[in-house]
């Protein structure tokens, strides 16, 4: 997929024209995945760019790196006035998708990886809509098992942890699905790819806990937060296999994937196939919020302009 990017890009503390922004082919990151992005949304109601939750984002951004002694050598000042200054040196007027991401430059073929080692930042941006169809997609369980911390941090935003995204999402395509659900290594629901899932039952709205080897999404915490403030019945535990085709409702969470119904899942109707109302309620809740027009939840969004 060709991403329409930017013109610019910020890269190190510079504005760079997309184009000149290059790194050697000895980078340490090309060959060992050590690299550590988020992936941050803002929002254009029309009259101002919004974006979500920077905050958290940033710190999250940071914390990641921790798990493996790669340095972010900016301050979340920096980040952050970074991550609003792409926008505005694009003059980005419509919603949008930021990337920011570290890795380690030119480092040779050495694994032994410290706060040292030499490390690069940048952040790009470009317009961007619904990943998924949000009048529902179909997914399935896949053979492939969401990596656990027995192996490698779960909650680190790593480029190399995505291989497993990659594999997983291949054969639920090859199976003829939209998206895939992972199992962790117990057998239980873990997450999907690149989103954590909900599933709703009898009124009551679950989600898989961290336990699971599930990212602890920025996006799953607010529907989290959203749920107690409208006094759904929620709680975090652990969700097996068998329960996903018997659930009122499933849906995914994701900076990228917003709120999306599953309305199948492994080639069962979920529900009368149609999103629940739980699941439009979530929806209808999140566009409020990132549009701006839930006072409640207003320090969720940074302005741009």
């Amino acid at each position: 997929m060709t991403l329409p990017l930017s013109k610019y890009v910020w890269f190190d503390k510079k504005y760079v024209l997309t184009e000149k922004a290059k790194v050697p082919i000895t980078t340490h990151a090309i060959h060992y995945g050590t690299s550590i992005f988020e992936g941050i949304r803002a929002y254009w109601n029309g009259k101002n760019l919004h974006v979500f939750r920077l905050d958290e984002h940033v710190k999250r951004f940071r914390r990641s790196g921790q798990y493996y002694n790669i340095s972010l050598n900016y301050s979340d000042k920096i980040i952050s006035d970074a991550v609003i200054g792409i926008c505005k040196k694009n003059n980005i007027k419509k919603s949008c998708y930021i990337r920011p991401f570290y890795f380690i430059g030119d480092y040779g073929i050495n694994l032994h990886v410290t706060e040292k080692a030499p490390t690069h930042v940048a952040i790009f941006t470009f317009p961007f809509g619904d990943l998924f169809n949000k009048n529902g997609i179909t997914a399935g369980v896949v053979s492939w098992r969401k990596f656990s911390d027995m192996s490698t941090p779960t909650q680190a935003k790593m480029g190399g942890n995505y291989l497993n995204s990659i594999i997983a999402t291949q054969e639920a395509k090859r199976n003829g699905f939209d998206e895939a659900i992972l199992l962790d290594h117990n057998g239980n629901v873990s997450e999907a790819p690149g989103e954590n899932i909900f599933i709703v039952r009898d009124g009551q709205l679950l989600t898989p806990s961290l336990t699971s080897s599930a990212l602890e999404g920025i996006t799953r915490d607010a529907i989290i937060k959203i749920a107690k403030d409208l006094d759904i019945d929620f709680i975090e535990r652990d969700i097996s296999r068998s329960e996903l085709i018997i659930s009122d409702e499933i849906f995914l969470t994701g900076t990228a994937a917003e709120i999306t119904p599953i309305i199948s899942m492994d080639s069962k109707k979920i529900g009368n196939g149609k999103p629940g109302s739980i699941t439009k309620k979530m929806m209808q809740e999140y566009s409020d919020i990132v549009m701006n027009k839930n006072d409640d939840y207003a320090q969720w969004l940074t302005s741009v302009y």
